[in-house]
């Protein structure tokens, strides 16, 4: 199994910034995406920015909505995955979840895990 626990959601003005992290633990063998979710109420749930591993380098990419607002990173050592928000609006209010996508061990297997959420609210 692979967990996720995710932290940094919360209230925040217009124009404000969060960070959230997420990070993954269990059976890991290795991992190939690390990516943030958001669902607003009555939206679906979409696609906020990805992190992939290509080897040496991460490739990141973003939804539109976002592009020049968010940043992803991630930390390899701690299988932790940063969303720094800067420039929040009301919009970006919603749920955002981890999602972490790899190997397991033992044996070896995919996975596609999630989190369990944590509530942004942008306050305008």
């Amino acid at each position: 199994q692979v967990q996720l626990v995710e932290s940094g959601g919360g209230l925040v003005q217009a124009g404000g910034s969060l960070r959230l992290s997420c990070a993954a633990s269990g059976s890991i063998f290795s991992i190939s995406a690390m990516g943030w979710y958001r669902q607003a109420p009555g939206k679906q749930r979409e696609l906020v920015a990805r992190i992939t591993n290509g080897g040496n380098t991460n490739y990141a990419n973003y939804a539109d909505s976002v592009k020049g607002r968010f940043t992803i990173s991630r930390d390899n050592a701690k299988n932790t995955v940063y969303l720094e928000m800067n420039s929040l609006k009301p919009e970006d209010t919603a749920v955002y979840y981890c999602n972490v996508r790899g190997t397991m061990n033992y044996p070896l297997r995919g996975y596609d895990s999630w989190g369990q959420g944590t509530q942004v609210t942008v306050s305008s």
